[in-house]
């Protein structure tokens, strides 16, 4: 299959002497979070990381949700997933809603101090009768036993959360700290396939703190306008595979002549 990937582009690059606002995604926050370096490779220099493999199935059970729930939202009445849960909610109408659930529009704000255009694009959005915004995320996944957010890389979800509420309370709405997780779990344990995929879904709440996010645009301002490229993150498996990459290089006694 061929791969149209490009490893270096001219668009979408960070110049600190450009007075344009530069925008950023929540996704490239979180590659800063995890990594500065490849953050800097990719926002400054402009070479990303190879493109991950797109979750088809995943897609289509977020497509089927948004459905599910835009029902219920046009009836301005609780999904039974809702009840079911004791969440007295209902899924919030907003003329923007559609926008801000589109890749690459999101809802935005423009940070002042950076310049920066902070997006993201939510799931969902519920109100509850105190006219809080909710955050609501959907997952979806295919594993045995029962699905938490306890796992360490699962702060990438939490950190998610948090920040589409920053974004919802930048933009002057009352937000709920509390949000939620539709994870929606493939059922393994039936005898046949038979052409269909059952699930079980389950609202996992999450109350999020979005005082984090301040400095972290903060810090990834003075990234990117640095002219230093950030140090190795050896917890990175991008940083320890172009650095054995390159150890290799330049040790000749790694290469093998096939002829002998």
């Amino acid at each position: 299959m061929m791969s149209y990937y490009k490893p270096l582009r001219s668009r979408n690059i960070y110049n600190p002497l450009s007075s344009k606002p530069f925008k950023l995604s929540r996704t490239k926050i979180d590659l800063f979070l995890n990594c500065p370096r490849c953050f800097y490779i990719d926002r400054r220099l402009g070479t990303g990381l190879p493109p991950g493999f797109p979750f088809n199935l995943n897609s289509a059970v977020d497509h089927l949700l948004k459905k599910e729930f835009d029902f219920y939202r046009a009836k301005q009445e609780p999904h039974p997933l809702m009840m079911e849960h004791g969440i007295d909610a209902i899924p919030y109408q907003h003329e923007d809603l559609d926008n801000w659930r589109e890749n690459f529009k999101g809802v935005q704000v423009r940070h002042e101090e950076t310049n920066f255009v902070l997006t993201g694009a939510i799931d969902d959005i519920w109100v509850n009768p105190a006219g809080e915004l909710i955050v609501v995320d959907y997952k979806s996944t295919s594993k045995d036993g029962e699905i938490t957010l306890d796992d360490d890389w699962k702060i990438t979800y939490k950190r998610q959360m948090e920040f589409y509420q920053w974004l919802l309370h930048q933009n002057g709405f009352e937000v709920s700290n509390i949000g939620y997780f539709i994870y929606c779990n493939g059922d393994k344990s039936k005898d046949a396939f038979n052409d269909k995929l059952e699930f079980i879904t389950k609202i996992i709440p999450y109350t999020g703190n979005d005082g984090w996010v301040e400095q972290t645009i903060l810090d990834a301002h003075a990234c990117l306008s640095s002219n230093e490229i950030p140090p190795i993150t050896y917890s990175c498996e991008f940083c320890l595979y172009q650095t054995t990459v390159q150890q290799h290089l330049e040790n000749t006694s790694d290469l093998v002549d096939v002829n002998s």
